[in-house]
């Protein structure tokens, strides 16, 4: 008999989240344990999610059964920078649902979170990983877990066709597939396939949970949120990206050094990565817009600093498959060291399944609207049309190039 593909649990524990959650926790621990934020779920494709809202529902309240065990703490104090407090932190950390509110509105699934950012900062990812099984196990019954193997195995052959063995040497592929995964069970499938069939290529994975379990590395950095959120922490708009590197910088003390440029735009983080961030960062995470002209932009931004591009690194992490992991190697190596994380490309790709297109992101920290612009039209988000007009202005970004 065929193995399900769904597990009778949709969240395996409270490592079953993406590594900067954690490591953007610690931060928040250390530098803002009393800011308030509130988040806002947003399916970008036109489906109807109410009818899966009661089995959503189900799901969330089992999150309140999760805790630390003395095994996954001991997993997290031999990663170097995780600090002893904030692991006590952890073993005493739960899910509070009083600060998860769900409902149907205008006929859409409705998900809103809103409390203290140290203790709700780890709702976004289980949540929309709920979210994509959930409806998984509705509209797709008939999957099966051999099915995933050979999407994957195929893929796998045709990246060892294309790609010189020169070419595989170097590249470098991570798992970034755990919030809109079609299962827990199908991004274990693909991270164990990966692990022994593509071992000298892939350098790890995102969720800590598989991480820990197959004995891999947890990647990550920051996220959209941790830039956010300094909108409205303290410093004039203009300074808030540079007080959200600075503040990165103090914790972590060059470790962890891959910085999101999109918050905004590319242009105007460029212009507050000045030669001491671009010298104490390792490298940068593109997310949206055309990655080939990021890379250009980052490239040429490095040498007019007087920094050799070989000495850092770019993450590509916006929408990739290996096509198109493979033609920006080919165009960028030499250059400057790539890597790449791949997600719903890995852990969603099954013939006949069609993946969500859903994102939770934070609207307001503090009581007051915060924005991602990014680099790529559709991907603004922002209740707040006004604030969006206001950041626009101030970091000087052409309101025609972006879309809402």
């Amino acid at each position: 008999m065929a193995e399900s593909v769904f597990a009778e649990r949709i969240v395996q524990s409270l490592l079953d989240t993406d590594f900067y959650k954690l490591t953007m926790m610690q931060a928040v621990l250390h530098n803002y344990p009393n800011a308030e934020v509130e988040w806002e779920f947003r399916c970008r494709s036109d489906e109807d999610l109410s009818p899966y809202l009661a089995e959503i529902r189900h799901q969330i309240a089992r999150l309140e059964e999760l805790s630390m065990s003395a095994d996954q703490l001991a997993f997290l104090e031999r990663i170097p920078f995780l600090k002893a407090d904030f692991i006590r932190f952890l073993g005493l950390f739960r899910f509070n649902l009083r600060y998860v509110h769900t409902a149907v509105e205008d006929g859409q699934l409705a998900i809103r979170v809103r409390g203290p950012w140290l203790h709700v900062i780890l709702f976004e990812v289980p949540l929309l990983a709920i979210v994509s099984e959930v409806r998984n196990r509705y509209r797709y019954r008939e999957v099966v877990l051999e099915q995933v193997a050979e999407r994957l195995y195929a893929k796998l052959d045709w990246l060892r066709r294309e790609a010189s063995a020169e070419e595989l040497g170097g590249f470098q592929l991570a798992d970034f597939g755990t919030r809109r995964r079609f299962s827990y069970r199908t991004q274990e499938e693909v991270v164990n396939i990966l692990r022994h069939d593509f071992p000298g290529q892939f350098v790890g994975s995102s969720n800590v949970h598989l991480a820990r379990e197959y004995g891999l590395k947890p990647i990550g950095t920051m996220a959209h949120e941790w830039l956010m959120a300094h909108q409205q922490l303290g410093p004039r708009l203009i300074d808030s990206q540079r007080a959200a590197l600075d503040c990165w910088v103090r914790e972590y003390r060059g470790l962890l050094g891959i910085a999101l440029t999109d918050c905004i735009t590319m242009d105007a983080f460029l212009a507050d990565f000045d030669l001491y961030f671009a010298k104490l960062f390792d490298g940068l995470r593109h997310d949206s817009g055309d990655p080939l002209a990021w890379a250009q932009k980052a490239i040429a931004h490095y040498e007019k600093l007087g920094i050799d591009p070989r000495g850092k690194t770019l993450v590509f992490s916006d929408g990739l498959d290996f096509p198109r992991a493979l033609a920006l190697y080919r165009q960028l190596r030499g250059r400057i060291n790539v890597s790449f994380g791949i997600g719903t490309s890995l852990t969603c790709d099954i013939p006949g399944v069609t993946p969500t297109n859903m994102v939770i992101k934070m609207t307001a920290c503090n009581g007051q609207p915060v924005a991602k612009i990014s680099d790529a039209p559709g991907k603004t988000q922002c209740r707040d049309p006004n604030f969006v007009a206001y950041l626009k202005h101030v970091f000087r970004v052409p309101s025609a190039s972006q879309g809402a």
